[in-house]
């Protein structure tokens, strides 16, 4: 049976390390893991040709009127089609995560010059917009994000608290816990989607809730 995160956040973290390629980034500050190869090259081209059909302009919670602040697009892929659901099974199978505490999977595509400024995946607990986003399902606890491609230049994911930046890789999967061991949320997690200097940048993304998503 799969765990849920109406456990402990440990409990992800603990299955996370036991799987053999999983590198976690050494810092005390976040849970942050790396693996590569999560997803094949076949899987990638499939995902990249349904991000492109249906794209649309990102958006963000808390908006502060930056224009700029994130350029790139999202498509929100569909659970029903084959290739999205063995996706879904698969971070399920590594997570240990039930797909009922899951956002849809989402798509992001990233063209030269577009980026996703500093942020975290977490709603600010005394944000405007946090009553709205958590009042159903709670509060983001971990974020799963898989690149789908190289590219050309720029586009790697920084995490400013402990001056890491991870490049992007057709497969290669981040995963980080968004919370801090008390249950809060954890400003170390702030990360930036640097800007794409050339070509395009193509990444999933699941996150995670502390109640079931109403599917």
């Amino acid at each position: 049976m799969l765990a849920t995160m109406s456990g402990p956040s440990e409990s992800t973290a603990a299955r996370l390390r036991a799987v053999p390629g999983v590198q976690r980034v050494p810092s005390a500050k976040l849970e942050l893991f790396v693996l590569r190869g999560f997803l094949s090259g076949e899987q990638c081209a499939d995902l990249i040709a349904r991000i492109d059909a249906t794209r649309r302009p990102s958006t963000i919670a808390d908006d502060i009127g930056d224009a700029a602040f994130r350029t790139s697009e999202t498509c929100d892929l569909d659970h029903r089609d084959s290739a999205v659901a063995a996706v879904d099974a698969q971070l399920a199978a590594l997570s240990g995560i039930e797909r009922a505490f899951g956002e849809p999977l989402q798509g992001q595509r990233y063209a030269a010059g577009q980026e996703f400024k500093p942020h975290t995946d977490y709603f600010e607990p005394d944000g405007a917009d946090f009553a709205r986003y958590t009042s159903v399902s709670g509060q983001r606890t971990w974020t799963f994000m898989i690149y789908l491609n190289a590219v050309d230049a720029g586009g790697g994911t920084r995490f400013k608290a402990i001056d890491k930046i991870v490049q992007p890789e057709p497969g290669k999967l981040l995963a980080w816990n968004n919370r801090t061991p008390d249950g809060g949320v954890n400003p170390a997690t702030l990360h930036h989607g640097m800007k794409v200097r050339a070509g395009l940048k193509y990444v999933i993304t699941r996150w995670y809730r502390e109640r079931p998503w109403p599917w």
